[in-house]
């Protein structure tokens, strides 16, 4: 058994450092909380703290495990936890009831997607911001982060301040820049006596640029039409001819598909094949290589059931339903025995995978107590939990639970379905037919008093009509074998609307006051806030709130992913977290300027690409400056 934990602790370590989480830099440390803050720290009040925590009556072992000290410093037998090494935890050989005499908790053994979870959590270094005495619960709600006071301080943070459009810097050197993005760069660079890096060889942008926009090296063909061409818009046109591949919307697509959580198969306790998962993945890349507005990508990915324009071409509706796709992928526990408590866990991946994909925010941490360190309350997760409960996502939550597939029939499927409805419906007909002509010819000379018992056919039927009545059968079978396969896609659709109560600490079973379906407090007030229909789940009224030009999130996370994808790293360091744990921007003001761009550019997202490689910056070569590396190590200012 001991030999099977070390396989399991060693696949969770390469998982989570395959994920990025390599126990280093600060976007895996703000990873690594939120994760303690949504995955852990609930499983530890709900299971541990009754016996381990300042709010216990005694304090079992000698083990405090509500403070980052308590378990550092460990109980009566010594550290409870070796950040990195699940294997040599004694938490883990306590959960995992592995020794007869140490088994925690004692009144029956942990889910092992729980046990699962604090491995995980260890194998990521054990990531946890708690100090102090501890305590058993969170803070109340409208305390700490999320109080009135607090949310009015941080609506003055540029998280949650909608963009500026700030003018270009002055900068001393006029050549240089190729657009105002260029003069942001440069101003920074300026301020700190740099110099940028110069402009890289021809040979050096194609090979850059043809892998950087479609993961592929340039041909000989391309690569010697492009020294030869001496215009000033050479380069320009690579990149056009480039952005119109369709490998282009292969290479991007796949940027999106990792962030938007996607995979062939569910991945956590029942790893079951999502089938149709190819179809959001074909959206996806068609999105890209037609340039859809970004603001109706949002749209579709979270509404697009509702979205979807009944006069539009089929093709275009389908296209909306697959969209929806979004919120179906993306790991779930489909074999947990609680079908209330799965339900509520598939829902908290959707708040998350929204609040991080979309905004840039942690969402999942609010989930059992008000955010620790961002102006987000229990109370704003459960407005927007309701919008997902209020959402139909999951057919069955029976064991093994079943996803929703909404249909995709076109005329021409719903013709060969009723034709081969009609085919299945005269087979049964001739059935019942011969049924009822032997079993009239039982009761003629038996008499009308006679009963026909359930056996008349295997005791009483005519040899000829059994043989008749198995051929029929044999024949009603092969029909219904030769069905034809209605298309499918994994999508969502509206169920019916819920608005649901707070769960103290996360619990299901433990229910406070109702919350109706809204947006977080912080980015509202009364007069502001989007107005969510009765009628529906509110998903519709969620994504144009998202994709408004006045919400301050969503064009900066984007063109911050976007700059990520082109340089390694966004002008946000960590760009599923724009809060208080996150980096801050490294140049604010381009990042505004950028968003602005974006915004008035149609939310297109080839614009985009343009702006950035057109650029100075961008076309910098990539020697290194000794100089310009003992002043900006990290080249966080760009100087290369």
């Amino acid at each position: 058994m001991k030999y099977e934990h070390r396989i399991a602790t060693a696949l969770l370590i390469l998982t989570t450092v395959a994920a990025g989480q390599s126990f280093g830099d600060d976007a895996d440390r703000a990873e690594g909380i939120a994760f303690f803050e949504s995955q852990v720290r609930p499983l530890l009040v709900a299971h541990c703290y009754s016996c381990h925590s300042a709010a216990s009556a005694k304090l079992k072992g000698g083990l405090a495990l509500d403070t980052k000290e308590g378990w550092e410093k460990g109980g009566d037998l010594g550290p409870s936890i070796i950040p990195g090494d699940p294997e040599n935890s004694l938490l883990m050989e306590a959960v995992r009831y592995a020794d007869e005499g140490l088994q925690m908790p004692p009144k029956g053994k942990l889910p092992e997607a729980d046990v699962a979870r604090l491995a995980r959590w260890i194998a990521m270094g054990a990531p946890d911001p708690r100090s102090g005495s501890g305590s058993a619960a969170g803070p109340a709600e409208g305390s700490g982060r999320s109080s009135p006071a607090a949310i009015d301080e941080a609506r003055k943070t540029w998280t949650y301040r909608r963009p500026v459009d700030p003018p270009a810097p002055e900068v001393v050197d006029h050549a240089w820049p190729a657009s105002p993005l260029d003069r942001f760069i440069l101003a920074g660079l300026e301020a700190k006596d740099l110099r940028p890096s110069p402009q890289a060889d021809k040979r050096t942008l194609i090979r850059r640029v043809t892998f950087d926009l479609t993961g592929l090296p340039p041909s000989r063909a391309e690569i010697d039409a492009f020294l030869a061409d001496e215009s000033a818009d050479a380069f320009a046109r690579v990149v056009d001819r480039l952005l119109a591949s369709p490998r282009y919307g292969e290479r991007w697509g796949r940027h999106w598909l990792d962030v938007a959580r996607y995979a062939d198969s569910n991945g956590l306790d029942e790893n079951l094949a999502f089938g149709n998962a190819w179809r959001y993945r074909d959206y996806v890349i068609a999105a890209f290589n037609d340039d859809k507005p970004y603001d109706r990508f949002v749209r579709e990915q979270l509404a697009g059931d509702q979205t979807a324009d009944a006069d539009a071409a089929v093709a275009a509706r389908h296209e909306s339903l697959i969209a929806t796709g979004f919120l179906s992928i993306g790991p779930k526990v489909l074999a947990e025995p609680d079908p209330d408590k799965m339900r509520m866990d598939i829902i908290d991946e959707q708040v998350d995978a929204v609040g991080r994909v979309f905004m840039g925010l942690t969402m999942g941490c609010a989930r059992c107590h008000d955010h620790k360190f961002d102006p987000i309350s229990t109370a704003d997760y459960y407005a927007l939990a309701g919008i997902f409960k209020s959402t139909k996502t999951m057919d069955s939550y029976k064991i093994v639970a079943k996803w929703h597939e909404n249909s995709l029939a076109d005329a021409d499927d719903l013709a060969r379905k009723a034709a081969h409805e009609a085919r299945v419906a005269a087979k049964k007909k001739e059935i019942d037919e011969a049924v009822a002509a032997e079993n009239a010819r039982i009761k003629k000379e038996r008499g009308d008093a006679f009963a026909i018992p359930k056996n008349a056919e295997a005791t009483l039927y005519a040899p000829a009509v059994r043989d008749r009545l198995k051929k029929l059968r044999e024949e009603a079978a092969a029909i219904d074998k030769a069905a034809p396969e209605e298309p499918t896609a994994m999508g969502v659709v509206d169920d019916a609307v819920a608005d649901v109560p707070i769960h103290v600490r996360g619990s299901h079973l433990s229910l406070g006051s109702v919350v109706p379906r809204r947006v977080p407090t912080v980015f509202h007030d009364a007069s502001s806030a989007p107005v969510f229909d009765a009628g529906a789940s509110g998903r519709l009224a969620l994504a144009r709130w998202l994709t408004s030009p006045e919400h301050p999130l969503t064009a900066r996370v984007m063109v911050n992913r976007i700059w990520r994808w082109h340089f390694g790293k966004g002008l946000v360091g960590t760009p599923d977290n724009f809060g208080r744990l996150g980096e801050a921007p490294t140049h604010p003001e381009l990042l505004d300027w950028l968003a602005r761009r974006f915004v008035e550019d149609g939310w297109s997202i080839k614009a985009m690409h343009r702006r950035i490689l057109l650029s100075s910056t961008y076309r910098m070569r990539s020697d290194h400056d000794a100089n310009a590396a003992e002043v900006d190590p990290e080249n966080r200012l760009y100087w290369r």
